[in-house]
């Protein structure tokens, strides 16, 4: 993985890949790190300050940008600097703790930006609202071009991405290009769910999936019978809970293959593996609802797939990094192992000759978003045929 701080925590430098490979710039990413480079290498917890001061300073320049080109009637220009500030801001929003002054209202911000994008550079992309229980999921639809039903994949987050870092990623453009529409959602316990509404994680994730088939069986631009999970990083846990329950998913993508989360949390705890974000145990905390971090380690072992996978009866890929940091390798075998009722399992491991090889493939994203999408094509294409 490419390490912009060679003597920088972890974290720090999985920003940056992520960040460059969502459609940032060198140059900008480099004017926004140098001044940081002292406080990266006096820790992650001490440096996230500086971090958001740096990237907020480079959001401030490219809106800046994209508001006098808005003016000269540069919409195009415009949109592509709305887009890399939303990229920027939704990096260093992500790296703050819980408790931090500045994490909300860089999130209303960056809520802002992003829809500023839609409008100037993604016009095919659109908030939506999910309703679930007495309150609704925050939600982006892409939806892909030409006439009829399309099929859709329901992208869902890890521990600490949000919908942002979906959009930013550029996945649903992937699908687009394929005849596939796409919906990224903030279930509970991420983005705006969480920060916004308070709506904290669930071990059922088929509660929140089945609300988002429910509102897709609703929409007219939507094939119903085609109707996908792919879950990135934690998400490598929720997908294929949700459609080992939810039957109505017609196949499941595990982007990291989660398969013992609880048993993770064990690790870290002892400094086994790398951990995706600074003040990590707050974190933590907060997405799942819980205060005291004895207890909640009792209850994260039950966060696993031993028992689970089983009962996946659609076609399930495992694409998984072969030098993953935070996830075993291990895990991604057992997932595939497990899962002996899917008609067409399929375990990808991305090498280091090939790059990808980091979790989620972020050292080189678009390699595994591309295969992703080949592969949730064909697979959509095979069940038409079938039918």
């Amino acid at each position: 993985m490419f390490q912009y701080f060679p003597d920088g925590p972890y974290t720090y430098n999985l920003a940056v890949v992520a960040t460059l490979n969502s459609g940032g710039l060198i140059d900008e990413v480099d004017r926004a790190c140098r001044p940081i480079r002292d406080a990266a290498a006096a820790g992650e917890d001490a440096g996230t300050p500086d971090f958001l001061r740096a990237w907020t300073a480079l959001t401030d320049q490219l809106v800046a940008q994209a508001e006098e080109a808005e003016k000269a009637g540069h919409t195009r220009t415009a949109g592509q600097l709305y887009f890399r500030a939303s990229n920027y801001l939704a990096q260093a929003e992500r790296m703050l703790a819980h408790a931090d002054p500045h994490r909300v209202p860089a999130y209303r911000r960056l809520l802002q930006l992003t829809q500023k994008a839609f409008e100037l550079h993604s016009p095919r992309v659109r908030r939506v609202e999910i309703p679930y229980g007495e309150t609704t999921l925050p939600a982006y639809f892409s939806q892909a071009p030409g006439d009829g039903p399309a099929p859709v994949v329901v992208l869902v987050n890890g521990l600490d991405s949000t919908k942002e870092h979906q959009y930013t990623s550029r996945h649903w453009e992937e699908l687009a290009e394929r005849g596939i529409s796409c919906l990224m959602l903030d279930q509970p316990g991420t983005g705006e769910a969480l920060r916004l509404q308070g709506l904290t994680a669930l071990i059922d994730a088929e509660t929140w999936a089945g609300a988002a088939v429910d509102w897709l069986e609703t929409r007219a631009e939507v094939d119903a019978s085609r109707i996908g999970i792919v879950g990135w990083s934690l998400g490598g846990y929720y997908a294929p809970r949700a459609a080992a329950f939810e039957k109505r998913f017609a196949l499941c993508v595990a982007w990291g293959a989660n398969h013992n989360w609880g048993e993770v949390q064990r690790r870290r705890m002892e400094r086994e593996g790398e951990r995706p974000v600074p003040h990590y145990w707050e974190h933590v905390l907060w997405v799942w609802g819980h205060t005291d971090l004895r207890e909640f380690l009792e209850f994260a072992d039950a966060v696993h797939l031993d028992g689970v996978v089983e009962n996946i009866t659609v076609p399930f890929l495992i694409a998984h990094g072969a030098g993953d940091r935070q996830i075993p390798l291990a895990y991604a075998h057992r997932s595939y192992d497990q899962a002996v009722n899917s008609p067409r399992r399929e375990l990808r491991v991305f090498t280091p000759e090939e790059g990808a090889t980091e979790h989620i493939g972020l050292d080189h994203l678009p390699h595994v978003s591309t295969f992703i999408a080949d592969w949730v094509a064909d697979t959509f294409a095979a069940d038409g045929r079938r039918r």
